[in-house]
């Protein structure tokens, strides 16, 4: 999750560090901190970490230290907002220049496009030496990569755009400049959509063409999920009919194709459904996000057969960005240790979502003029 937690200087700050101790404590294998950005030029919100030659790597290291105990692992995501980056600090710009309704974004130089892989393997690089136990590429949810993969925002005509051989190519280049960086025992995976569910975008048969390629790559899990963050696209929930975990199906499909570990993510809610996924052979981790903010513990809680099917709130007063800032702001609560200090309503958490957001971005602007 993108858990929006940094000092808005890019860097950690002590209610990450409490949060990921906590889920540690709570006895998850890994977490994965959300769009850790090799620049401040296309971040994805200011609460986004920075990591690259000028960050304090002693300031990682601490977060490292903290999300790591109980043998837990702490990945770093690796992102890039592209088109999605937030105006407030960034200039958009994505594979193709874009001009519709609540986004509108530039085009990416063939210069800027090549100089991506060395700028992920350089973030990669610094998070092995802070201590993390490995990365992960992001090339879903409709962030830069996602969108090069998608026909429908990847219009180039040039080695990038066209074909999925093509359009997959910067992917695939990030991914072999991240090994050569951190050698070939640091763990690397990538974060794919099963289907950004938009028509004319990336759809199955591209998915499961990556999932090949993926397989003769050198990283060591691919992450499944799907959907997009782009302005009025549906949410995967919205969107997908299959009971309990979202991508089921198509993890089966990708399951034949390679022999690379596989991590489902996205709809998962109950033991049963996780149990089911893991012992029937579809993928080999389970991946959970919200579930994690109402149940720090949820992996204890499991093993000691207790609250084995999640309960989601539900809102009365549901309005855009509502949910979000509430799930959000639970994350800041449970970085203070005070999970009692939360709004009563949306409208509540979303004032105070975009207050914070508001704060940090004039942080932002001054730390990175």
């Amino acid at each position: 999750m993108s858990d929006s937690l940094g000092d808005g200087t890019g860097h950690p700050t002590d209610a990450q560090r409490t949060l990921y101790r906590r889920w540690a404590e709570g006895g998850l294998a890994a977490a994965f901190v959300g769009e850790v950005q090799t620049s401040a030029h296309f971040a994805e919100k200011p609460g986004n970490l920075v990591l690259n030659k000028t960050s304090d790597l002693a300031q990682f290291k601490t977060l490292a230290t903290a999300g790591q105990r109980h043998d837990a692992q702490l990945w770093l995501q690796i992102g890039h907002a592209g088109a999605l980056a937030f105006p407030p600090i960034s200039t958009p710009k994505g594979p193709s220049a874009l001009s519709l309704p609540g986004l509108v974004c530039g085009a990416l130089s063939l210069a800027e496009i090549e100089a991506l892989p060395e700028q992920m393997a350089q973030t990669a690089a610094l998070a092995q030496e802070a201590g993390f136990g490995g990365v992960e590429i992001h090339a879903a949810h409709g962030f830069l990569l996602s969108q090069f993969l998608s026909p429908l925002f990847n219009q180039r005509d040039d080695s990038y755009g066209g074909s999925i051989d093509n359009r997959m190519r910067l992917l695939l280049a990030c991914i072999e400049a991240t090994r050569s960086a951190v050698g070939p025992y640091f763990p690397i995976a990538v974060k794919m959509n099963a289907s950004d569910m938009l028509e004319g975008g990336f759809d199955e048969a591209d998915a499961l063409a990556l999932v090949r390629a993926l397989d003769n790559s050198s990283i060591d899990l691919i992450d499944i999920s799907g959907g997009t963050y782009f302005p009025g696209a549906p949410s995967s929930s919205d969107k997908m009919s299959d009971a309990g975990a979202y991508f089921k199906s198509f993890a089966k499909k990708a399951r034949d194709l390679t022999s690379k570990p596989l991590m489902l993510t996205g709809g998962i809610k109950t033991f049963e459904e996780a149990e089911a996924v893991i012992s029937g052979g579809i993928a080999d981790i389970i991946g959970m996000a919200r579930a994690f903010i109402l149940y720090p513990s949820l992996p204890n809680l499991w093993q000691e057969n207790q609250w084995l099917s999640v309960q989601f709130p539900r809102f009365d007063d549901v309005i855009e960005g509502g949910i979000t800032a509430w799930y959000t702001q639970k994350l800041v609560a449970l970085g203070k240790d005070d999970e009692a200090a939360m709004p009563d309503n949306l409208t509540e958490a979303l004032t105070l979502y975009e207050a914070r957001d508001a704060e940090r971005t004039r942080i932002w602007l001054g730390h990175f003029e």
